[in-house]
C-alpha cells in the first residue's frame, strides 16, 4: 500500500480511503447498504490490504455507518493505527 502525508500533520494516510456511506441497516428507504456482518469483511480486508484511511458520517445510514465502523475497528485495529473522515 502507498502511504502519503496528510496535510502538514506528520500522519501517513493509505492513498485508498475505504467510504463506508453503504454500511448500514435495510430499511424501506435504504435498500443499497451492506449489513454489519458484510461490512466487517470488507473493514477486515481494507487493513489486511494496508488501508488505514475511513470515511464515514452520522449521515451515512442514519449513524449507523459510524457504529459499525467503530465495532469493527475495535476487534481489528489498534486506534492510533487508523485515521477516520468524517
Amino acid at each position: 500500500m502507498e502511504y502519503i502525508r496528510l496535510g502538514s500533520t506528520g500522519v501517513m494516510v493509505s492513498r485508498i480511503c475505504l467510504g463506508c456511506m453503504t454500511f448500514g441497516k435495510k430499511t424501506d428507504s435504504w435498500q443499497y447498504v451492506l449489513e454489519e456482518a458484510e461490512s466487517r469483511l470488507f473493514i477486515k480486508q481494507a487493513l489486511d490490504l494496508g488501508i488505514n484511511f475511513f470515511d464515514t458520517a452520522n449521515v451515512y445510514s442514519k449513524g449507523v455507518s459510524e457504529e459499525i465502523l467503530g465495532r469493527a475497528l475495535k476487534d481489528f485495529a489498534r486506534r492510533d493505527e487508523v485515521v477516520i473522515a468524517t
